[in-house]
């Protein structure tokens, strides 16, 4: 028995990967009800983002593989870094200090609990 990965990507998310990190480490292994739960209550501007991506996945798994929602959990929740957009601020005595801007690519992949 070969088990189903439905896979969702999101690039170029506009936070930095050690931030999405807080948030992906509360759902990783939860299965997709939980999931959407934690991510609705959870005070963080990548919760929403995350959330919207694994509404994506879910959407996936049902469109293209016929697979139930409520039969499928988090096998897999990554946070890349992506590329840092570099900004200048200017400091005293004519200096300039950097500022990074980061950005992240997720990636979530759900699995079916019943093969």
């Amino acid at each position: 028995m070969e088990k189903t990965t439905v896979k969702a990507q999101g690039k170029y998310l506009r936070q930095s990967p050690y931030k999405m990190r807080l948030v992906l480490n509360l759902i990783r292994g939860l299965d997709v009800q939980d999931a959407l739960n934690v991510l609705t209550f959870t005070k963080r501007k990548a919760a929403t983002e995350i959330k919207q991506l694994l509404e994506s996945a879910i959407a996936n798994a049902e469109a293209n593989y016929n697979l139930n929602s409520s039969d499928l959990y988090i096998s897999k929740a990554i946070a890349d870094e992506g590329p840092t957009l570099k900004r200048f601020r200017p400091r005293a005595r004519g200096r300039a200090g950097r500022i990074n801007k980061r950005t992240t690519h997720l990636l979530i992949e759900l699995e079916s609990l019943s093969e």
